[in-house]
């Protein structure tokens, strides 16, 4: 069913690799990658963030920015900080942090595979920031980010890319988070073929990069209109793709900035319509019927007291706080829009989330528990679509290791 072939990589000469590699551009801010990249002209954040070169007053989704970022990638290019293989390969990448480790092909997919449902996804995407990224592919001339799949576990695939772990490396390398990153290049033409065959019975699911995918099919069908025969680069987008075993997904937790015009005591009435409500000491949720909520430096556990919904997304931990607090009691309809919530996710989200509401950013806390995988496949292959950041996938790939020229 899914259609991947091999693609000539840009990526980082070996010394410079560390440099180089770069979180996924829209987990961090601006101002963030300005901080990272500051002191270092050979993050990949020029590229993918070029607006952190530019004065503080530009708009971020102007012309004037992603031609910068043409620019700093061409001058990568001519640096030699980037350098073309000699010819397309699939590729490996291994994930590696404490006992957690996954490894993947990276290869490129066919946009008709996303148009068709063949890759399925579990997230509305925003136009602003699916225009974003169009613009930055275009203008650039190249998909600078992996989209991030999985597929159902497949002990044939497996002996596969099993076999293919004796392809020479090209990085071995641990960021500064502690996640090692491991880029390998399958050179032998029969184990490639092989890797091909194979997906050709699998269906794939979106973890991470919604807007990336969508983003690149967007240009993709905008160059058939100036001619299409189905080799033209624009008619894949670059994937990195795990088997959904070896997968790690974490809460993706709420901070609230107020209460909705409710005092407290008001609020906590409310919540006693659906919850069971307890002191505690801690913000881990323990199963998808509670959630733990933080206010005025104290946790409480809310256990959910009513029937779970049969509806598979209903029935979820981040849906249950959407469709029981956060709407009716907090007003916050669409928390896609909302400029009351924002999202906290990765390994500290916890810490970070009291951090936020202790230094009064914000008001209340919510941690999850985390939606499963299955509860994803299932969601997915119903064509249903999840709560926005309803999954934090970790650990992350890196930007700048492998990137997609599709000029």
């Amino acid at each position: 069913m899914a259609t991947i072939k091999e693609f000539t990589a840009l990526r980082p000469g070996k010394d410079v690799v560390t440099k180089v590699a770069t979180l996924p551009y829209d987990v961090v801010t601006a101002q963030q990658a300005k901080k990272i990249a500051e002191d270092n002209p050979c993050s990949f954040f020029h590229v993918t963030r070029p607006e952190i070169d530019l004065p503080l007053s530009t708009n971020p989704y102007s012309d004037e920015v992603y031609k910068l970022g043409k620019k700093n990638l061409s001058k990568f290019i001519a640096d030699g900080i980037l350098v073309r293989d000699d010819k397309p390969y699939v590729y490996l990448y291994t994930l590696q942090i404490d006992n957690h480790k996954q490894t993947g092909i990276v290869a490129v997919v066919s946009i008709d595979d996303y148009i068709n449902g063949i890759v399925k996804k579990h997230e509305l995407t925003r136009k602003v920031k699916e225009t974003d990224r169009m613009n930055h592919i275009n203008i650039v001339g190249a998909q600078t980010g992996l989209v991030y799949l999985f597929y159902r576990d497949s002990n044939y695939l497996q002996n596969i890319m099993h076999n293919a772990l004796s392809s020479p490396v090209l990085y071995d390398f641990v960021a500064d988070d502690g996640v090692r990153h491991i880029i390998q290049r399958i050179e032998d033409g029969d184990y490639t073929q092989l890797v091909k065959q194979a997906f050709d019975d699998q269906i794939l699911y979106i973890a991470d990069g919604h807007h990336r995918a969508a983003s690149a099919v967007r240009v993709g069908l905008q160059r058939r209109e100036q001619g299409y025969t189905g080799s033209e680069p624009f008619n894949y987008f670059i994937a990195a793709i795990f088997p959904h075993s070896e997968l790690n997904i974490l809460p993706y937790n709420r901070v609230v900035k107020d209460l909705n015009n409710h005092d407290f005591e008001t609020f906590m009435r409310l919540l006693a319509d659906s919850f069971v409500i307890q002191k505690t000491d801690n913000g881990i949720a323990k199963n998808r019927q509670e959630i733990r909520m933080y206010y005025d430096h104290q946790w409480y556990a809310l256990t959910f007291i009513k029937k779970l919904p049969i509806n598979a997304v209903d029935a979820l931990n981040v849906s249950i706080l959407q469709n029981t607090i956060l709407s009716p009691i907090l007003g916050i309809k669409d928390p896609r829009e909302d400029v009351r919530i924002d999202f906290v996710g990765g390994t500290n989200a916890i810490s970070t989330m009291v951090e936020l509401v202790d230094s009064d950013s914000y008001v209340l806390g919510f941690s999850l528990f985390p939606t499963s995988i299955d509860e994803l496949m299932t969601i997915s292959d119903r064509g249903e679509i999840m709560p926005p950041k309803s999954t934090w996938f970790e650990p992350k790939l890196r930007d700048g290791l492998l990137v997609y020229c599709i000029d």
